[in-house]
């Protein structure tokens, strides 16, 4: 096999001095104004005066912020699934399916081709930060493997389909690259999650696997049934001697932190983190973990930024690139796709320094609050990691919900539901819950003074659950693989009442 990875290297050599030469405010300027003339002509467009818009001012006085429901009942549902001119030229081929972690609701995202060219590209640059850093790999020497969902589709009718957002970007990846990608189209299509990674294992052994690639939850899982199937102990090498880079994303990456470290013992491997959306390539790691996500500026996304204390505001501050001083925020996109001045739901922490950079810390939908507590999702996982620390421990996995005051019991509390690595005795299990209710108010205030006296908030109910448990619970939900994601804050009821399910028999 050819080894293309000098010219990877070459292509980001030159990516990084055309991005050079532009400062992230003109980049981003640009390619606003690039979107807005090229959707001009749709119903968008016109219900929103793009022909005047010059600016990023004009765009942000004549364009509100509109959340996937507001899409969905103003400009989709009347035409779905034919999408022809209406936020975006042409008709949209295919639909993302997307389930939110936190409402459980299914949302059919627009990806247009304009979309598909722009991942491959955030892609290419993601490879050509590993390539720069590390001049002795040979990323494409090999095969990259995309642990994601199956590429069988739903067919829409019309010519229009919907399924996985990974499963539609392989389908539509250039014959040339086929020889550099596993599986293939015909592995790809199992849509049985364990049936999938038990042929994919055994398949993938015998491939020059350089790169890997998927969530982190998953990725685990799939190495643990590789150290079944070959006996080869816990380190991710041995089944792959030749590997150059991991690459994950999709959720925090602090909960398993520790658990791959195990996994990667000689640490000869690079990690890298990405931030993609269904909706878009924000970012990824040009840096070392921990390091922040550089912002992908010109390959058809702009980029806003509300304050996250004014994020259900009726009109919030909008600052962008241009503008917008470090600190943590909720991510408004517009992109190649017809989405304008969304609301994506991430929370990101935008940090000083060029090239702009953020990084990930939580969901909108992450912050917990039932009772005033105002919690958010960077403070529950730093209360469940230092938990866990306090008995030794690692996290698999974590969720929490409110419990509401009811009969015999008049103040409300959280319950927590925390997967750990390994059981504990029942001091550690105590030590643990004393360690969390600590940490949250050490950290918050509001939740301080909430819980003084248990008179308006009660402690929380923490059940550890045994190893496997939110495997089980994803897999009887029918969200076992793929890009789902085990929700960290759950409010839905439907979903709420399923977690109150997995508590109560892992709580024997």
């Amino acid at each position: 096999m050819i080894d293309a990875t000098p010219l990877l290297r070459a292509h980001a050599r030159l990516r990084r001095r055309h991005l050079a030469r532009r400062t992230p405010a003109a980049l981003q300027e640009a390619e606003l104004l690039r979107l807005v003339r090229r959707a001009a002509g749709t119903r968008f467009g016109r219900d929103h005066d793009f022909d005047a818009i010059a600016s990023v001012a004009d765009f942000q006085a004549r364009v509100p912020l509109r959340s996937f429901e507001d899409f969905r009942r103003d400009y989709f549902d009347a035409a779905f699934p034919v999408l022809t001119d209406l936020t975006w030229p042409g008709t949209i081929p295919y639909f993302a399916v997307s389930s939110g972690t936190a409402s459980g609701r299914t949302k059919h995202i627009p990806v247009s081709k304009e979309m598909l060219r722009s991942n491959a590209r955030a892609g290419t640059d993601m490879l050509g930060h590993h390539a720069l850093l590390h001049p002795e790999s040979k990323v494409l020497a090999g095969k990259s493997f995309m642990l994601g969902g199956s590429v069988a589709m739903t067919d829409l009718g019309h010519g229009i389909h919907s399924g996985d957002l990974s499963g539609i970007a392989r389908l539509e990846n250039p014959r040339w690259s086929t020889p550099f990608v596993f599986p293939s189209i015909e592995e790809a299509l199992e849509a049985d999650w364990e049936k999938k990674i038990d042929r994919l294992a055994r398949l993938s052994l015998d491939e020059p696997i350089q790169c890997i690639a998927g969530t982190p939850s998953w990725l685990l899982l799939f190495f643990e049934r590789l150290a079944a199937l070959t006996g080869r102990g816990h380190d991710v090498t041995a089944f792959y001697p030749d590997l150059d880079l991991m690459v994950y994303g999709g959720m925090s990456f602090a909960p398993y932190r520790e658990v791959f470290a195990r996994w990667f013992p000689s640490r000869g491997v690079d990690w890298r983190e990405v931030y993609s959306a269904s909706e878009g390539f924000v970012a990824s790691a040009d840096r070392g973990v921990g390091d922040g996500l550089r912002l992908n500026l010109d390959i058809g996304l702009f980029f806003e930024f509300v304050p996250i204390a004014e994020w259900d505001d009726e009109s919030p501050a909008r600052y962008w690139i241009g503008d917008a001083p470090p600190g943590e925020y909720g991510l408004v996109l517009s992109t190649c796709a017809g989405l304008w001045a969304y609301r994506l739901g991430d929370v990101v922490e935008l940090i000083e320094g060029h090239p702009p950079r953020v990084r990930v810390t939580g969901r909108t939908s992450y912050y917990l609050s039932a009772f005033g507590e105002h919690l958010s999702g960077r403070e529950i996982e730093t209360a469940v990691l230092a938990a866990a620390r306090a008995v030794g421990r690692s996290v698999s996995e974590y969720a929490v919900t409110p419990l509401y005051p009811e009969a015999g019991r008049h103040a409300g509390r959280h319950l927590f539901v925390v997967e750990l690595d390994a059981p504990v005795d029942p001091g550690a299990a105590a030590r643990f819950a004393e360690t969390l209710d600590a940490t949250l108010a050490a950290g918050n205030e509001d939740y301080e003074v909430h819980r003084r006296g248990d008179y308006q908030l009660q402690p929380p109910r923490v059940v550890l659950a045994p190893p496997g448990d939110f495997t089980e619970w994803m897999r009887a939900r029918g969200k076992l693989g793929g890009q789902n994601k085990v929700p960290r804050v759950v409010l839905a009821d439907d979903v709420r009442r399923d977690l109150m399910q997995l508590a109560d028999a892992s709580d024997v």
